[in-house]
């Protein structure tokens, strides 16, 4: 059984009672315990178990951000996405999410560069497999450039036996499998991340 503090609250919850008390699915509540945006562990039965004050720290974190949110400045967003019925997608969705959100769309690596060094995302979300440049040549590109400090998530149909095979992505990235969810990515996009996980 877990400690408990001396208000008798748990020192630490379960995934689900975490993604409850955040308003956010499961999945992303786990995404971010491997993420190491959640401080977690796992029991020996293997569930794991999240620390109230992790839980805590990120609703805070939230709150600050939506209180100094400037609507003249919203976060900025770039997905590289060669499925235009996905770049659509987007165009309909994230006008609707909060904070406001400034999305820019390419189709390949090379456009996904060229929209980088214009509007200098604070996030990107890509594809991995596209015709022309690809995001593993994008990335790359991207990771050598100090100027470059924008979070970086990829959406992929590839599983993590092909991506080591053409030669690995930063263990810092966030990947997710294909179909990812819009309610999923939008709480990765607008949530902050610790210090310790942002690109250096």
């Amino acid at each position: 059984m877990p400690k408990e503090q001396h208000d008798n609250q748990p020192e630490v919850i379960s995934t689900r009672a975490a993604a409850a008390r955040l308003g956010v699915a499961l999945r992303t509540v786990q995404l971010w315990v491997e993420q190491g945006s959640l401080q977690a562990w796992k029991t020996v039965g293997g569930h794991r178990r999240v620390l109230v004050s992790s839980v805590d720290r990120m609703m805070s974190e939230r709150q600050s951000r939506l209180e100094t949110t400037n609507p003249a400045a919203p976060l900025r967003l770039l997905v590289v996405e060669d499925d235009a019925r996905l770049r659509r997608l987007f165009e309909i969705e994230v006008p609707a999410w909060e904070p406001p959100i400034q999305l820019h769309l390419a189709k390949d690596g090379f456009e996904g560069l060229i929209k980088v060094g214009k509007h200098r995302p604070d996030v990107i979300i890509t594809d991995l497999m596209m015709p022309g440049m690809d995001g593993f040549a994008m990335i790359t590109a991207l990771r050598n450039d100090p100027a470059v400090t924008a979070r970086i998530i990829v959406v992929t149909a590839l599983d993590a036996g092909t991506i080591r095979d053409r030669g690995g992505l930063p263990a810092d990235l966030m990947v997710l499998r294909k179909p990812a969810g819009l309610a999923e990515l939008r709480a990765l996009v607008t949530e902050p991340v610790p210090a310790s996980r942002r690109p250096r």
